[in-house]
């Protein structure tokens, strides 16, 4: 301050000036202005030793230090303790500060402060790794924004998205993929801190993901790299990116929406984050990110996508509503004969979409072996009613008393395969030239008998109607076998033993069990 004046004063100016020029204490100006440097010194001289209002606490203070194994420690939490022990202290706790960073320049304190030396970590190749994190940030109108943020650790590529909720395990999934999506392909490595919506636990290194995103890597042969806890360096490339994203972007725009949000922040990465040179490399990302591409590897389908018309294919079934995928045949219901669909295959599934709806229609597991053909037991039956509509129609296909109990009590008796045995009525029995006369003579046999099956119904109609037609008729009786021989060659002659033989060995039992 001394010499700040003085070279204020050599230049011409006034002290009202130099007060001004610097904003300080006119009273401060006009102590220094008439001193020469051999008053300035006396003047530091005395003042560097004089009394200070903490000296007669040093012990104690020292001893609080001691005690802490010479930590660093909240200023306030000293004070309280010496008020605690003395009462109302003299100075205040900007005293007290004062009085120890004096302690510290004389070396009566030195803290044990565990100083972290960082050395560069070397520029990995293009392809190998991906960092990615999350934060948070609450707009000025009180919109809440969950950011979702990666970069490329090669060409420092980046990559954000909003939501204004948090995140969800699948959610991070989809966006991962979107994020791949945008820089144009997978990198080997991706680096994540232990966020419990990727990682359950971590022990020495073994670490348990969550099921869905366990799935997820291992579908994309995607390396994991996952942080030790309470260690952000060693990410420290998308930690620097939240950083960015809120101290550049978010800090000077309020947004109303998640939109409008997204919107401006995909503007933002194209025109500030990607576009201009970054100061770790060098260069522009945008450009960069050319390069980088070409080691990227190729983002494959995925089940956590499957609803995205990304990826999908056209099919078209054949007159038996069956399509084909890797020389294998795939049964979709009938209704889809002759007609196109959408398929969209992951490593190890198939699944099938109609293409006006969008709506899923069946699923299967790939098959690795070619020439094979798969249907599934639901494809027979009437889907396009529930359950309660079929056992409606099945009670109003006739009016007999006799028929609504049969069905009654075929529902009772069959609850698991109430599907099955509707559709077995309605095959039976709908549509088709029933005698009801007949009909109710099978319905009286198989409700005194408690044979309640619509196939047992089906088969005693049946036995009826071929006997009410002169059709039962008797059975044929059956042929005796011809036992001699017919062959071709003559016939082998094979020893008779004598019964004898084994009355013996059964009466010389008998004598040994006695």
């Amino acid at each position: 301050m001394y010499e700040k004046i003085h070279r204020l004063k050599r230049q011409g100016h006034s002290k009202s000036q130099i007060t001004s020029k610097l904003g300080i204490d006119p009273k401060t100006v006009a102590k220094y202005y008439t001193m020469d440097e051999e008053e300035f010194r006396a003047y530091r001289r005395e003042h560097m030793f004089r009394d200070k209002v903490f000296e007669e606490y040093e012990e104690d203070i020292l001893d609080v230090y001691r005690m802490n194994e010479f930590q660093k420690l909240n200023m306030s939490a000293v004070y309280d303790y010496l008020e605690e022990k003395y009462g109302t202290l003299v100075g205040t706790e900007h005293t007290l500060r004062n009085y120890i960073g004096y302690l510290i320049q004389t070396e009566k304190l030195q803290l044990n402060e565990k100083v972290r030396l960082y050395t560069k970590v070397p520029e990995l190749p293009f392809g190998y790794q991906m960092q990615l994190d999350f934060g948070q940030h609450r707009c000025r109108s009180g919109l809440t924004l969950y950011i979702f943020a990666s970069v490329l650790s090669a060409s420092r590529y980046k990559y954000l998205i909003f939501q204004d909720h948090p995140f969800r395990t699948k959610e991070v999934i989809y966006h991962l993929l979107n994020c791949f999506d945008y820089v144009g392909g997978m990198p080997q490595e991706l680096v994540i801190d232990q966020d419990n919506l990727m990682v359950v636990s971590e022990n020495a290194g073994d670490i348990i993901y969550t099921s869905d995103f366990k799935y997820f890597i291992q579908e994309q042969k995607i390396r994991m790299y996952v942080c030790r806890k309470a260690d952000p360096e060693t990410k420290g490339k998308i930690e620097n990116l939240i950083k960015y994203v809120k101290g550049n972007f978010l800090s000077l725009r309020d947004f109303t929406s998640v939109d409008e949000a997204n919107e401006s922040g995909f503007t933002w990465l194209k025109r500030r984050a990607n576009g201009k040179i970054s100061q770790a490399t060098k260069k522009i990302p945008a450009l960069l990110v050319t390069e980088e591409r070409k080691h990227l590897r190729p983002l494959g389908n995925s089940i956590f996508r499957k609803s995205s018309l990304m990826g999908r294919e056209e099919r078209i079934a054949n007159e038996k509503a069956c399509i084909s995928v890797q020389a294998c045949s795939y049964q979709l219901p009938l209704k889809y004969r002759n007609k196109t669909v959408q398929i969209y295959t992951t490593k190890h599934r198939l699944f099938i979409f109609d293409l006006y709806t969008g709506e899923q229609i069946i699923e299967y597991e790939l098959s690795p072996i070619p020439g094979r053909a798969f249907s599934k037991k639901e494809l027979g039956r009437d889907m396009d009613k529930s359950a309660p509509e079929l056992k409606g129609f099945v009670l109003q296909m006739f009016d007999s008393k006799n028929w609504k109990s049969f069905t009654r009590r075929n529902f009772a008796t069959f609850p698991r395969y109430v599907r099955d045995q509707c559709l077995e009525a309605k095959r039976y029995f709908f549509h088709q030239d029933i005698d009801h006369d007949i009909l109710e003579e099978a319905l009286k046999y198989c409700l005194e008998n408690d044979t309640l099956s619509f196939s047992n119904l089906h088969d005693t109609y049946a036995h009826f109607h071929r006997e009410s037609h002169g059709s039962g008729g008797s059975i044929p009786e059956l042929q005796p076998l011809e036992c001699s021989y017919q062959g071709t060659h003559e016939p082998v002659e094979v020893n008779k033993r004598s019964l004898s033989v084994y009355e013996k060995l059964i009466g010389k039992g008998k004598e040994a069990l006695t």
